[in-house]
């Protein structure tokens, strides 16, 4: 039987919410990515060009955020469920710092995200480079009240 970790960053505490209720669907272990340097309400302000999520996400895409923690023995998971906040139609580039940190391959990475209406963009073309000798299977974008009996529809859809 595969062992499945879902990994998220949360800006705001929706992918969190939704990420706990994903990890009780699987019964996955759960792991919060944790910026070295918390993100502040103004750094999330994505009206400002000055913003840090706006200079890391626009102007700097190689910018790799510092990550405060990481997963002990990634080597026992076959399978990551990888959740973030859509921002600017893709993964926050939190994400892919984290996957750029571990051996991945062999093992199946599936996104998933939360957006109030975006939807997942070029997430997967963003995140391919970032997932060396890994498969990297389609995401999707939930809201923040998605119920378990869609996670669950969801998740046997993927046929793992």
């Amino acid at each position: 039987m595969s062992k499945i970790l879902v990994a998220f960053f949360s800006a705001s505490g929706v992918t969190k919410k939704v990420a706990g209720k994903l990890s009780s669907v699987l019964n996955a272990d759960l792991h919060e990515i944790i910026p070295e340097k918390p993100y502040s309400k103004d750094d999330l302000d994505w009206t400002n060009e000055n913003s840090r999520s706006t200079i890391e996400m626009k102007k700097d895409k190689s910018i790799c955020p510092a990550i405060a923690n990481n997963v002990e023995n990634m080597d026992q998971y076959d399978v990551v469920y990888i959740g973030f906040p859509i921002w600017w139609y893709v993964a926050p580039t939190i994400i892919n710092t984290f996957l750029e940190q571990y051996n991945l391959k062999g093992k199946k990475i599936i996104p998933f995200a939360t957006s109030g209406s975006s939807g997942m963009g070029n997430t997967n073309k963003e995140l391919q480079s970032s997932c060396v000798d890994a498969k990297l299977l389609e995401g999707k974008r939930f809201s923040e009240d998605v119920s378990e009996t869609e996670l669950k529809d969801w998740v046997n859809s993927l046929k793992c």
